[in-house]
């Protein structure tokens, strides 16, 4: 997770700890990763991450979200502004010769139905700011996610989730140009946009003490459009990817 992820989790563990933050809710806490190195699928790897889904009135920061603002709420229904963080793709391995792509912020709104705690709908557009020369562009996300009790204290949840893009932010992690073709040896592509891709995770909640629990999450990722069809993804990637997460979290009431 990024740097900017990581000191906003310290300054909130912080202030929970040392000035008994008011009104902060949820959980926070550390894990591991087992991700693509990249959205192309070329590799796999192991990350620290931290766990985030922590509420203070209207604002929440959670791993998946990002930083959100609820600035208008009625009736189930949410929406405001939000930041997120975009990993970006270190091109070596069998990437070498293409682009490196840094590390982005998501930047745009977001509508949220959550009709009960333990279901919601939403749906966010945003754009990508802080890429190079040609990378960044616009995305979209539609998903709903669903928890359940399980028995002895364990929850479970399920969240499917469709990614969209445009051609430019598809471009900055699909596309080949002409020169990192010859770089690379991987067949020039232009990318365009579209639905990009379809996760489907699968998370659980173990109670370990009071105050801590156990988490755990799965997710399943298909390719699909034009990212799937992809010369990067063909030649060294892979349209179907998971991804495997565990952390210990510590409950905030």
């Amino acid at each position: 997770m990024s740097r900017i992820t990581v000191a906003l989790f310290t300054a909130l563990t912080c202030l929970s700890i040392n000035a008994n933050a008011d009104g902060l809710t949820g959980e926070a806490g550390l894990g591991l990763s087992y991700e693509p190195h990249d959205p192309t699928g070329s590799r796999y790897e192991t990350r620290p991450v931290p766990y985030l889904d922590l509420d203070w009135g209207d604002v929440s920061l959670s791993t998946d979200d990002g930083l959100t603002w609820s600035a208008f709420k009625a009736n189930g229904f949410s929406t405001g502004p939000f930041a997120n963080y975009l990993p970006g793709r270190t091109a070596n391995g069998s990437l070498r010769g293409l682009r490196d792509v840094p590390d982005m912020a998501e930047v745009g709104g977001f509508v949220q139905y959550a009709p009960a705690d333990f279901w919601r709908v939403f749906v966010s557009v945003g754009q990508a700011v802080g890429g190079g020369s040609g990378q960044g562009g616009v995305l979209g996300r539609v998903g709903s996610e669903v928890g359940y009790p399980l028995g002895g204290g364990v929850i479970g949840s399920t969240n499917l989730t469709a990614h969209f893009a445009d051609a430019r932010q598809t471009q900055t992690y699909f596309g080949v140009s002409s020169d990192e073709s010859q770089a690379s040896g991987i067949r020039r592509y232009n990318a365009g946009g579209g639905l990009q891709n379809v996760a489907l995770t699968q998370s659980f909640e173990f109670p370990l003490a009071p105050h801590w629990s156990l988490l755990t999450s799965a997710s399943w990722i298909h390719l699909t459009g034009s990212a799937a069809d992809s010369s990067i993804v063909k030649a060294v990637g892979d349209t179907n990817q998971g991804e495997a997460q565990v952390a210990i979290a510590y409950t905030f009431k």
